[in-house]
């Protein structure tokens, strides 16, 4: 199981669009969720980021998935590079293999 979890705000290209324009994009962009669900992967959230957080990421919009192994996870990343998402948006993103506390505790006094 592969964790993906993306953060993301508009960039003044996003802004400058109609909201007709912005509608439609994401219409679009959104059509392939329903195939990413049959293929087993899992929206946990999608998410605004609360202003009111310590230590706030500057990112407004932050989503987590599940993918049930690495390869989908890269296929989506492909996806979203493709669709021109990263033209609207900056976009910082995270992925990694589920884990647990101490396993990551034992890498972090490794490493």
């Amino acid at each position: 199981m592969y964790l993906f979890i993306e953060c993301w705000k508009a960039r003044q290209e996003w802004i400058t669009l109609s909201q007709a324009d912005r509608a439609n994009y994401l219409t679009q962009v959104s059509g392939g969720v329903g195939d990413l669900i049959k293929a087993g992967v899992e929206i946990v959230s999608w998410s605004m980021n609360d202003k009111n957080t310590s230590i706030r990421g500057d990112y407004d919009y932050f989503a987590v998935w599940k993918f049930p192994n690495k390869e989908i996870a890269l296929q989506f990343e492909q996806i979203v590079e493709q669709s021109g998402w990263y033209n609207y948006f900056d976009q910082v993103n995270f992925k990694g293999s589920l884990s647990d506390p101490q396993s990551i505790i034992e890498t972090m006094i490794k490493n």
